[in-house]
């Protein structure tokens, strides 16, 4: 039998546990959402393979272990050159960005230390010679905003705009929070490929040309992420 006390204190325990549920919610709500970008090493390096290219050319990107939501605004990128004979160059103006999400390709800008005035000018294409290893950061065209203080133009906006879609494609943005699924996109390089002695095309076994493309996956993580004892995980 249920005592009036007992009945009083099983209605206090249950406002307890309501109360810390609800304060515990709202204290993850109150945490920044953090991603995390992961490149697909080992798809790069089965499309090198097929070109006869995994022991001329390797490509790898500097990532951080999580960001947050909007973050991300350039790809940190390092093409190396293991060859002993070959010029490789990159064709900067062929390289594209493509999001699966929205079939959308977008123009691949290389960044410079220089201020950017004008981005319709052509891009150089980028020598890597032999034994060397080219290191820069690049980023999207549509990116950049003009600053009309200073007549240049500077990134403004996230390289994948996730906080977007939850105007424009609420379902999909509902279900990458939730962690149902994972958001993809790829940079797509154009490499040319010449004798270094000559600066005639390799050897019939290597093309002189070829399209490397280097996917990316992004997935939320969970809140606990978030916490200062994470930060590095």
């Amino acid at each position: 039998m249920v005592t009036r006390d007992n009945g009083s204190n099983l209605i206090i325990l249950t406002l307890y546990i309501i109360g810390i549920s609800y304060t515990f919610n709202r204290m993850i709500d109150s945490i920044d959402d953090k991603i995390k970008f992961n490149f697909e090493r080992t798809a790069v390096e089965e499309q090198l393979r097929e070109k006869n290219l995994q022991n001329d050319i390797g490509i790898s990107f500097k990532l951080n272990p999580s960001y947050d939501l909007n973050e991300l605004k350039e790809l940190s990128i390092s093409i190396e050159n293991k060859s002993q004979n070959l010029a490789i160059y990159v064709d900067w103006d062929n390289c594209s960005l493509v999001v699966d999400y929205n079939k959308q390709s977008r123009r691949v800008i290389r960044k410079s230390p220089d201020l950017t005035r004008d981005l319709a000018v052509p891009q150089s294409p980028s020598l890597i010679a032999p034994n060397k290893t080219l290191s820069v950061a690049v980023t999207a065209e549509d990116v950049f905003q003009l600053d009309s203080s200073s007549g240049t133009y500077k990134v403004n906006t996230p390289l994948i705009n996730i906080s977007a879609l939850e105007k424009g494609q609420k379902a999909l943005f509902k279900n990458f929070m939730s962690g149902k699924i994972e958001l993809k996109f790829s940079l797509q390089l154009v490499l040319r490929i010449s004798e270094l002695r000559v600066g005639l095309v390799p050897g019939e076994d290597k093309p002189p040309m070829c399209i490397v493309n280097c996917p990316f996956t992004i997935r939320k993580l969970p809140w606990w992420y978030a916490l200062p004892w994470n930060k590095k995980r």
